[in-house]
């Protein structure tokens, strides 16, 4: 986490593409005496850079639409100390769960009140989590769906090791053997072997089908 100045006052940068609602977000800010506007952005991606200069402790992103870019923006901000606040209508439970796993602190709906918002900043700051009870609902019932579906799924079928588990993962992103091989740092042959026996485990006969059983048995995240 970034250091205070002595003061307890959390800075505070806003990013949003709409003029209007980054006009309305940096009210919040400003009418909060907890709180102090040292940015205000177009877009999340664009100031990573200027982390250091900013000081900033948490940045608010509003999203008209589910975006994948904000995931590399929020890692460099969580290794930063900076926390992440998505302002976000109804995304689905796969990009939320990419969202938290890239370190993104709260996530709430655009309309949400200011007591809201600067609730969820303070949460950020704090380095814990809020989500919209909607939000958790949805990644609770996701979450029963895949262990039950898991459990069904894996009957009868032999435990893949930790390492088979990560060259299935790097075949659902679309990455052929070199680059498995590559990013494992293991030999071509070796790659084929694993695959050889991800597929004999998982009683199937192509890397498609593998890449489903894996989304079944919950091994992938989607």
């Amino acid at each position: 986490m970034n250091a205070r100045n002595g003061d307890g006052v959390i800075r505070v940068v806003v990013a949003a593409i709409s003029a209007v609602r980054r006009s309305g977000l940096e009210a919040i800010v400003r009418n909060n005496s907890s709180l102090k506007l040292v940015g205000s952005f177009p877009t999340i991606v664009g100031f990573t850079v200027r982390i250091q200069e900013l000081q900033s402790h948490v940045v608010i992103a509003d999203l008209a639409q589910a975006d994948t870019q904000l995931f590399s923006a929020a890692s460099d901000f969580e290794r930063a100390g900076v926390g992440v606040v998505v302002l976000i209508d109804e995304p689905s439970v796969g990009w939320t769960a990419r969202a938290l796993q890239a370190g993104v602190r709260a996530i709430l709906p655009r309309e949400s009140s200011e007591d809201e918002i600067v609730s969820a900043v303070v949460t950020a700051d704090r380095g814990l989590v809020l989500l919209d009870p909607e939000v958790t609902k949805e990644l609770a019932s996701q979450t029963r769906t895949v262990t039950s579906t898991a459990e069904n799924a894996a009957d009868g079928l032999e435990e893949l090791t930790a390492r088979e588990v990560e060259v299935l993962r790097l075949m659902a992103e679309g990455f052929g053997n070199k680059q498995i091989a590559a990013r494992l740092g293991i030999s071509d042959h070796t790659v084929k072997f694993h695959i050889s026996s991800i597929l004999a485990k998982l009683s199937v006969s192509s890397r498609t089908e593998a890449v489903t059983q894996g989304i079944r048995m919950g091994l992938i995240v989607v």
